[in-house]
């Protein structure tokens, strides 16, 4: 896609749309958006479930390698009341088969980070729109050939990211928008969330506990954990990184200049392992790479700053850790308060509460019933919908390409700083020059 016209696209879609039938651009006899998916673990089966609660998209075919974990996507085709999907399983690159043979018009990615990349590469060469899980490589190079690659097709691909929707992040959204905060100055956010259950899984419910991953272990467990064994650096910068993206309008009249990490010693998988394993079993003798707190700095073309924190491998309650201040006060989501000069008590919190069911984004009032009862609180449903509305109609997704790589680049970026004694190094402009004029689409209107 030439500069020019990503400009048109991306200044067209800040207007409001009326729904298009989609047969107005695919032509389907159906009139309905037909899509795949690649993966059908535990995250692909919530975000297939909810694909089937649609009336104008078909889900025509699945893939996945584990038995298991299709047999139970097949309920929920069967719970939904629609139609089985072709199967395509057997080894590591039947997706390809599914890509050749398949009428489909989008694909939905959701398996492990390392199979992101070229999945992803051969769905846009097959002529497919890519709606996919973070990440989106685990190298600069793989980020910067996605992008080029949607460029070279006109095909979109689209982070789902979820938690850009989550309810109090748009409500803050909106007061950063309406200037509540005055000029921004410095933003916060992470992923602080003790994932030792997760990464150590041996099938039992809900996690059991266990010390095994790779072949022995379960669902994520079987590839997770491994990246802690041989990298070091934010891991997992989406979920932080997304929201106060939209909220600094990277790539609509600013974006990220300059990175900078750091990474704790690695204790915490050790001592999960002797705790619930013994000293003596095998895994006590990994050594993991990932420092247990990894924080990580970047710096912004329009002067603000940005402090990302990877926290998974200690005891902890979860939190995303958000902050976000400006010249006339701040939000914090762990204490649930707020601070507005002149609007609250001097040098007092307020409890956040009133303030973001006032600031309600009109995305959750119009769509709070139905996203009722998705995952992650709803979450899932938006950044689904976003992503089939968009396609359905032949517009950019709210999360483009642009946005989707400058997120998931900070951990390559975060692993090189990491391993030469946290230097700073330059940020990527995968816009080329083309956030400057950029325009922000992301929750501008109450459809998608």
């Amino acid at each position: 896609m030439k500069r020019s016209t990503f400009l048109k696209m991306t200044a067209l879609a800040g207007t409001a749309f009326t729904v298009l039938p989609s047969s107005s651009v695919f032509g389907h006899p159906s009139g309905r958006l037909r899509i795949g998916f690649i993966g059908t673990g535990l995250r692909g089966q919530e975000l297939l479930r909810l694909s089937l609660m649609r009336d104008d998209t078909e889900v025509t075919c699945i893939c996945d390698i584990q038995e298991v974990m299709l047999n139970s996507a097949l309920r929920l085709f069967e719970k939904a009341g629609k139609p089985s999907p072709k199967i395509y399983t057997g080894n590591d690159y039947a997706y390809r088969e599914m890509l050749e043979k398949e009428d489909i018009d989008a694909v939905i990615i959701a398996t492990p980070w390392e199979w992101h990349y070229p999945m992803a590469m051969d769905a846009m060469d097959a002529g497919k729109h890519v709606g996919c899980e973070v990440m989106m490589g685990t190298t600069v190079d793989e980020h910067w050939n996605i992008v080029h690659k949607t460029r070279e097709t006109g095909l979109q691909y689209m982070m789902l990211e979820n938690v850009c929707y989550r309810r109090d992040v748009m409500a803050v959204l909106q007061m950063v928008r309406q200037g509540l905060f005055g000029e921004l100055i410095h933003l916060q956010g992470g992923y602080q969330h003790d994932l030792r259950e997760v990464k150590f899984n041996n099938g039992q419910q809900p996690y059991g506990g266990g010390v095994e991953f790779g072949e022995k272990g379960f669902s994520e467990a079987r590839w997770r954990t491994q990246h802690s064994v041989t990298r070091n650096g934010d891991l997992y910068p989406t979920h932080g990184i997304g929201p106060l993206s939209k909220m600094l309008n990277i790539h609509a009249g600013n974006r990220f200049t300059s990175l900078v990490s750091m990474a704790s010693k690695a204790r915490g998988l050790h001592e999960y392992i002797v705790e619930h394993g013994g000293a003596d079993h095998p895994n006590a003798k990994v050594e993991f790479k990932l420092g247990d707190v990894v924080t990580t700095m970047i710096r912004t073309a329009g002067g603000e700053t940005v402090l990302l924190q990877h926290d998974t491998s200690l005891p902890r309650p979860y939190s995303l850790g958000f902050r976000v201040q400006g010249t006339k006060g701040l939000w914090m989501d762990l204490n649930e308060s707020l601070h507005i000069e002149g609007l609250t008590k001097p040098h007092r919190w307020e409890e956040a509460k009133a303030w973001l069911e006032k600031f309600d984004h009109p995305l959750w009032q119009r769509y709070g019933n139905d996203a009722k009862g998705a995952g992650h609180g709803g979450m899932d449903f938006f950044v689904i919908h976003a992503f089939l509305e968009a396609i359905k109609r032949g517009e950019p997704t709210p999360i483009s390409v642009y946005d989707s790589a400058a997120w998931s680049v900070i951990t390559p970026l975060s692993e090189w700083s990491v391993a030469n004694n946290s230097n700073s190094i330059e940020f990527p402009d995968f816009t080329q020059g083309g956030w400057k004029t950029g325009k922000q689409i992301f929750a501008n209107s109450d459809d998608y």
